[in-house]
């Protein structure tokens, strides 16, 4: 990871194009191409804020998305469904109840709607629903039933097997059939361990047992710890036949396997329930009886934890019931083409051609599944406004959670980015959301295709390499943002402007000095240093941090008001920013006003404005004003900041007058004053290299300039 994230930094110059116009296409094929040769690349970038898409690499190309067609599967279904909507499984019960006998002669009907999570993924028990449904039977004085158990799987109309997949994935957990009914993701637990003696048959077990898989069991016992057990599954039959050997030094091993015909499995796991649960079942299909005595629906776990499954810890079992579940509920079909009817429907009506998805099931397993980046981008730009959007934001993945478990762990803002992972053979992809500092919101989608000749470790690592490329960007410098709010957090309790200044200016002493530390960030190219930058400050970005800390109406606030108080309009741009103090910051007249002054005097200054953008290719079309500096003169500075202050504590900003003709201030702090005490001057000192504070008359007295200009700062 590290090697690539240092071949990353190539990229730099194409990462902070895309915001204002497309990316460079080939020069991202020839950085792909150059750490993973034959594969097919893909990428869209949107701006959720901007609402237009600002990079596109083969974005309107057709690309197997892998796992991440779950994010449309999810989408469509919280579009379409209530946020209350949980899968059901009924059980009527029909017939007569002799109560002294406690016996039903009648029958139960269990009806399935695609609930996912009759298992031991919510409970510490596989059979906890199960139990529960056995427990209503038996609160209605049965323990014993004499008829038959009818399982209407009338909500799906099949297959039970997914279509279009590869062959293996249906021998594999992640592939187990679907039906309606369903019972622990439709898969058991082969757990063996080797025998006593070298070339016994091993010991296994199935968890749970139900009594409807069957194991074969030659697999043999060996010296050491030697791992080479095969396992082969019936086709058609929930037969598993173990082979190969097992070391007999090796503690246990185990396997995950899916198991065939979920509604016979189904119906294995409720009557063991029901013996578990102390109620007899005695077969008699001959019983019939159209009296209905009670009927009772059961939900194992709310959808929003289905979304959870599906898009956090990519569960193909939960995307698939997912689809057909939307399917009947939207099409009138529980079906893989119901499911895909009502994806078009959604589509459609969030403004997308469902042309450019062309889908084969819900979880993205089939090869033969079709996306374009920039469709897929616009897609969850589109369910970021949605009226349902955080919480299908909030399902997915980020790094240390769900598929994200391994990826990006060195992002120190994890918070900063949302995601959904793919992989299939010969596919990696990587969609989702970004989070920039100046409060936009990214999508984007990327792809690789034809990735079989490469290591998958270094497909991963290229797409997550690039991902954080894009966070650091536009979130450059972070932490200063962090520390902002940190350092606003701690003065909740102090109120009034004055007194808000005097605590931040003085918190930030120490600070190193540098020239010019702030720029643009990602938003513009001419000067894209960081929006937010506490690292070290120069004395106009010392004056911006403070005042913007202390104007601020919260933490979540403090951002925009940095912007305001840089860019005229908040429009942050190198041809908006308040470059001039005294001409732009304080004569715009709505953060700061010049206040009266001793003996002050005036001079008319006109700032070279055009020839000051013209100097970074840039054209100004504003007009060129006069402006009056008024300032006091050195001497009465002087002397003024030699007094005993008598009246109330305030915070004044003081800009030096410099004799140039062409600036208006030439350097600016804070001016404190304090009763019974002399003023002092806080700013950041390219001398001192550093933001410090010295007794105003004390600092006068060394210069040789025309006077100081006051202004007072304004509380919006």
């Amino acid at each position: 990871m590290n090697k690539l994230f240092k071949i990353t930094s190539r990229l730099l110059p194409f990462l902070v194009a895309p915001l204002f116009a497309h990316v460079d296409v080939a020069t991202f094929k020839d950085y792909v191409d150059s750490l993973l040769p034959g594969t097919h690349f893909g990428m869209s970038i949107r701006s959720v804020k901007m609402g237009r898409e600002i990079g596109n690499v083969n974005g309107d190309e057709m690309f197997t998305p892998a796992s991440t067609l779950k994010t449309l599967t999810t989408s469509a279904a919280l579009h379409f469904l209530p946020l209350d909507y949980e899968p059901k499984t009924e059980i009527t019960v029909f017939g007569d109840v002799n109560v002294k006998k406690r016996t039903l002669t009648g029958s139960l009907t269990i009806r399935g709607e695609g609930d996912p999570n009759i298992s031991a993924r919510y409970y510490d028990d596989p059979f906890y629903m199960l139990n529960v449904m056995a427990d209503s039977i038996r609160a209605m004085n049965i323990d014993t039933i004499v008829g038959h158990i009818d399982l209407d799987t009338s909500y799906y109309t099949g297959p039970w097997k997914a279509e279009n997949w590869r062959r293996n994935f249906y021998d594999s957990w992640y592939g187990a059939e679907i039906g309606p009914l369903g019972f622990n993701d439709n898969c058991v637990t082969i757990r063996f361990w080797p025998g006593y003696f070298r070339g016994d048959t091993a010991v296994v077990s199935i968890q749970p047992d139900v009594g409807y898989v069957r194991v074969v069991n030659n697999l043999k016992t060996v010296k050491g710890r030697k791992k080479k057990w095969v396992y082969g599954i019936d086709p058609d039959k929930s037969v598993i036949t173990l082979g190969g050997t097992i070391g007999e030094d090796i503690d246990s091993a185990s396997l995950v396997l899916p198991i065939r015909n979920p509604i016979g499995y189904f119906r294995a796991a409720f009557m063991y329930a029901l013996k578990n649960r102390g109620i007899v079942f005695l077969e008699n299909k001959m019983v019939g009886s159209s009296v209905e005595l009670k009927k009772f629906s059961f939900s194992a776990a709310p959808f929003l934890s289905i979304l959870d499954e599906i898009n956090q810890r990519s569960q193909n079992f939960h995307a698939e019931t997912l689809l057909r579940n939307l399917g009947a509920q939207i099409a009138g079909e529980g079906s893989v083409e119901g499911g895909r009817k009502a994806e078009r429907k959604f589509l459609l009506e969030i403004g997308l051609n469902p042309t450019k998805f062309d889908v084969w099931d819900g979880s993205g397993l089939s090869p033969e599944n079709k996306v374009q980046p920039s469709a897929v981008a616009e897609m969850l730009a589109k369910m970021a406004r949605h009226v349902k959007g955080e919480y299908f934001i909030n399902s997915l993945a980020s790094p240390g959670v769900g598929s994200g478990a391994k990826r990006m762990m060195n992002l120190d803002a994890p918070w900063l980015t949302r995601f959904k992972t793919g992989y299939i053979a010969d596919v990696h992809a990587l969609v989702g959301y970004i989070y920039t500092i100046d409060e936009d919101t990214l999508t984007v989608a990327m792809y690789l295709n034809g990735t079989n000749t490469n290591p998958d470790f270094k497909s991963k690592d290229v797409l997550d390499t690039i991902w954080l490329r894009l966070i650091d960007y536009t979130n450059n410098n972070y932490k200063s943002l962090l520390k902002m709010k940190s350092l606003w957090l701690d003065a909740q309790n102090i109120s009034g402007l004055n007194k808000r200044l005097d605590y931040f200016s003085k918190r930030l002493i120490g600070t190193p000095y540098k020239l010019g530390p702030m720029g643009e960030g990602h938003l513009d190219s001419i000067d894209d240093k960081p929006l937010v930058y506490l690292d070290s400050v120069d004395c106009v970005t010392y004056l911006e941090h403070v005042v913007a800390l202390a104007m601020a109406k919260s933490e979540k606030s403090l951002y925009k008001q940095l912007q305001r108080l840089r860019y005229k309009g908040s429009k942050i741009s190198f041809l908006t920013r308040k470059h001039y103090l005294l001409d732009d910051w304080v004569g715009e007249g709505k953060y700061a006003k010049v206040v009266p002054m001793e003996g002050e005097v005036s001079v008319m200054r006109t700032m070279p404005k055009k020839e000051f953008f013209a100097n970074h290719n840039l054209r100004y079309t504003g007009k060129e004003t006069p402006l009056k500096v008024r300032y006091m003169p050195l001497d009465k500075a002087i002397e003024m900041a030699k007094r005993t202050y008598k009246g109330s504590m305030k915070v004044l900003g003081l800009g030096i007058v410099g004799t140039s003709d062409k600036i208006d201030l030439t350097h600016t702090g804070f001016v404190i004053y304090m009763p019974g005490q002399r003023p002092v001057f806080r700013h950041a000192s390219s001398q001192k290299k550093q933001v410090v504070e010295v007794p105003l008359a004390e600092y006068l007295e060394t210069r040789k300039i025309p006077g100081i200009t006051l202004f007072k700062f304004i509380q919006h």
